[in-house]
């Protein structure tokens, strides 16, 4: 039988309303006060509470602030006295689903309960489609028939729902946010947040605002409170692309979230628990920065629970044609165009290619490719630039290989090649930017 709770101090209204809910065919419970309410939902899962706003320990609002924390498939419908309609107002801004002005007559208290039930049932069936819309959406994002890439999807498969902390490991443009997006929505959070942070991206001296936040005040120029990417989190999952480019100090912080899941913000004086399952990325080797003293031992092995390596394209030559008809389709829609295939020849240069720069390099040449064709793909409309060497070892210096005066060398022939760039530079000498400035720092190069 459906379930309604009735949180009043007064007796004589709990009593009339229990009544007349019961006589409607519902079953109904009640409480006197705010924490005997949230001890009656949890143990109960009530699907209405008739909440009203004043109580002799809690105040309506704060109970339905912590019911919403504990779980949302419920409807409340707030009961205010004349003259406080303000106050219901802010509580549907909160999350409830209606307000009821006392004194209210019997009908109107059943239309309401009938009305606040067809919109739980509406908001369960939109729940069911949006999760096949998500399933649907799922398989066309990940696209791959190679052996090595169905390895990716079973790993994907075994720890998609276990929670466990994930350390994807691949070289840029292998689509590692694809398939750390792919384990959210395998997981048990699917409709919680998805948030991604290149860690290669932030400035170093907003790390630590940008990922975990800060109170108003805290510092010179925080005029107003800042939610960090952490909490945005909250309840989904947080990906930390390039997380080898964390500072030392921020990695003590993450580990702390890690093992104890709260997040102390800038100038905050009380922590915040955190729910967030934590997926980190990498596109180098990060047994080298713990060796090198640039990553935290016990760290690594926090993220470390489960690894999946996703192989560079040079080695996933089957994946090459559905990839290209899928770019095909999705440029066709975004640019208008009516391209319906691709020419033997040109499919060859395609796949003979090494594609250091993997899916997105192989996507953005699809693309121009397909600007530039008319109903299908010819060689002349494959542009593949000429000044990134297929063979990848020859256009990259092992640093960790070479100390001292070599490495300076090294660093220097590196910058050479890209004219200065040190964007660049730093993915041929296959180092982060920030270890290539700590390193340009250290030889005096800047």
């Amino acid at each position: 039988m459906r379930k309604i709770l009735i949180v009043d101090d007064e007796l004589y209204m709990r009593s009339i309303l229990t009544k007349v809910i019961k006589s409607a065919g519902y079953d109904a419970v009640g409480a006197e006060n705010g924490r005997e309410a949230i001890s009656l939902f949890q143990k109960l899962k009530p699907d209405i509470i008739l909440l009203d706003y004043k109580l002799p320990d809690i105040n309506g609002l704060d109970v339905l602030r912590k019911l919403k924390k504990i779980r949302e498939d419920f409807n409340v419908i707030m009961l205010t006295a004349h003259g406080n309609v303000k106050d219901a107002v802010h509580a549907m801004k909160l999350g409830a689903f209606h307000y009821l002005t006392k004194p209210f007559d019997n009908e109107e208290i059943i239309i309401e309960i009938n009305k606040a039930y067809e919109n739980l049932s509406l908001t369960k069936e939109n729940k069911v489609l949006k999760k096949q819309i998500k399933a649907l959406s799922v398989k066309k994002s990940v696209i791959g028939e190679s052996r090595e890439f169905k390895k990716v999807l079973e790993q994907v498969e075994v720890v998609a729902q276990t929670g466990v902390t994930v350390l994807l490991e691949g070289e840029t443009g292998t689509g590692k946010e694809v398939v750390a997006n792919l384990i959210h929505k395998k997981s048990e959070r699917p409709d919680g947040p998805f948030i991604a942070v290149d860690c290669g991206a932030v400035p170093e001296t907003l790390f630590e605002s940008e990922l975990f936040g800060f109170e108003k005040g805290s510092f010179t120029g925080a005029s107003k409170d800042r939610i960090g990417k952490f909490e945005q989190a909250n309840n989904g999952t947080i990906f930390l692309d390039e997380i080898n480019n964390l500072p030392l100090k921020l990695q003590a912080k993450l580990l702390r979230i890690i093992e104890e899941k709260i997040l102390n913000k800038i100038g905050a004086e009380t922590d915040v628990e955190l729910d967030v399952r934590i997926i980190a990325a990498s596109n180098r080797n990060l047994i080298e920065d713990v060796n090198e003293g640039n990553f935290r031992n016990d760290l690594f092995y926090r993220i470390n629970e489960y690894r999946i390596e996703i192989p560079p394209l040079r080695e996933r030559k089957d994946d090459i044609s559905p990839l290209l008809q899928n770019f095909i389709a999705e440029f066709n829609l975004n640019c208008k165009k009516n391209v319906s295939g691709i020419e033997p020849g040109a499919l060859k240069i395609l796949t003979d290619h090494d594609w250091p720069g993997n899916i997105r390099e192989f996507r953005n040449v699809v693309q121009r490719a397909v600007l530039t064709a008319n109903k299908r793909i010819r060689i002349k409309d494959i542009t593949i630039s000429r000044n990134i060497n297929n063979n990848k070892k020859n256009d990259t210096y092992i640093l960790s290989e070479v100390k001292g005066d070599t490495e300076r060398e090294t660093i220097q022939k590196a910058l050479n090649k890209t004219n200065g760039k040190k964007t660049d530079a730093a993915k041929i000498l296959n180092i982060s930017r920030r270890q290539l400035y700590r390193k340009l720092k250290k030889h005096e190069l800047l």
